[in-house]
């Protein structure tokens, strides 16, 4: 589950992202270089296919079991983001591309908007979508619609089965987990499994907030909204997926907010913000460019360790037992936030009073009194049964 948004203005495109996936699965935020002279045949999650002779550089958030990547932006400022859709269409079991290898494909190969949309397209036709999608779901398979932006538009592009539809995107628009472009949603949609996503509740505010959205931190706010209340409100069947920060809990409820981007594109500049970490109604909003790697830390392994992602997972773990008593440090997170989103800060320093702070806060909150966890019984029984504490 997961929410992408858009805002197109003429000579800017705000971008942003919640990737929303199984809580115990990490997310690596990488930096991929250009290369060149390439031959042969490129391993993607499942299958491979043919290599292009060259490639862009580009910055991949990518679940750290997969080839493909959630979101990702690259150094010609193409952005995109891809979300699940449930439709009529039969998934393949085995082989062909995820939804994330075409995203990464995507961005690895074109240098505009239109060029991404022909990408995605034309591999989707040759080789097809399927194979698992989940990490612990591993019976989860998908197919995909995907946000496409560059400094001077964007596109909705849905898929199902071997079919494509593309969009040109006006003003303000978001995607959350359903198909939405008139003829073919209605042709391709799977109407139950789409209810339960919860996307019909997450779209309207997330495209409410990209239309209210004046500059990235506007972004940032409404990939934290949990919806009509402050922290999450779960439903005892599926978690708090109706809200676009997304928290795990209850009977079906799986999915969590595991990793969050924000790009503003313009032709004189590409500047981005990511998490790298889970939940951003907790998480800093931090800078950098495709140009300049970053030291942000080691990539998370799938068991528990001691990288940012882990540090932070175990953070939201513990503030989510009762956030009222034991989210102090807010306060300090946004002012931190409100020198990441200005215009003459350096990313690195950024990036490391993040870790720093976010270190202080675990502790802080490890320290505190016992508290009793406050969520529906429901929400603690799944969080009791997680394999990782």
């Amino acid at each position: 589950m997961c929410d992408t948004l858009v805002r197109v203005e003429p000579g800017r495109v705000l971008f942003a992202k919640n990737s929303d996936r199984e809580p115990d699965e990490p997310q690596a935020l990488e930096w991929l270089p250009r290369r060149t002279g390439l031959t042969g045949d490129v391993r993607c999650t499942h299958i491979a296919i043919p290599e292009v002779p060259a490639t862009h550089a580009l910055v991949l958030s990518r679940p750290v079991w997969m080839w493909g990547g959630e979101m990702g932006v690259n150094e010609h400022g193409v952005a995109i983001g891809n979300e699940a859709v449930f439709t009529k269409a039969p998934v393949p079991r085995d082989g062909g591309l995820t939804g994330m290898d075409l995203l990464r494909l995507a961005l690895e190969r074109a240098a505009t908007a239109e060029e991404a949309v022909d990408v995605v397209s034309t591999l989707h036709a040759r080789h097809g979508q399927g194979g698992r999608c989940g990490y612990e779901q591993r019976g989860m398979r998908y197919f995909s619609s995907f946000l496409i932006a560059d400094p001077s538009g964007a596109f909705v592009l849905e898929t199902a089965g071997r079919d494509t539809a593309v969009e040109r995107v006006r003003g303000a628009r978001s995607i959350s987990n359903g198909l939405t472009i008139p003829g073919f949603a209605e042709r391709h949609g799977d109407a139950l499994k789409t209810a339960v996503t919860g996307c019909r509740f997450r779209r309207p505010r997330t495209e409410a907030g990209a239309a209210r959205a004046t500059g990235p931190a506007d972004l940032a706010r409404t990939l934290r909204d949990h919806g009509e209340s402050r922290w999450p409100s779960y439903d005892w069947y599926r978690g708090a997926v109706c809200a676009p920060c997304m928290h795990a809990g209850g009977l079906l409820g799986g999915s969590q907010t595991t990793a969050s981007l924000v790009v503003d594109l313009a032709p004189s500049a590409v500047r981005c913000w990511a998490t790298a970490t889970s939940t951003p109604c907790l998480a800093v909003f931090k800078p950098f460019t495709v140009a300049t790697p970053l030291a942000i830390g080691p990539p998370p392994n799938l068991e528990p360790d001691d990288s940012p992602w882990w540090t932070h997972e175990r953070l939201q773990r513990l503030v989510m037992r009762d956030p009222e008593r034991l989210a102090t440090f807010l306060d300090e997170r946004d002012r931190l936030e409100a020198r990441a989103f200005a215009t003459d800060v350096e990313p690195q320093a950024v990036w490391d009073e993040a870790e720093a702070a976010t270190r202080r806060w675990l502790a802080a909150v490890g320290s505190a009194p016992a508290t009793a966890d406050g969520r529906p019984w429901a929400v603690r029984r799944y969080w009791t049964r997680r394999r990782h504490p």
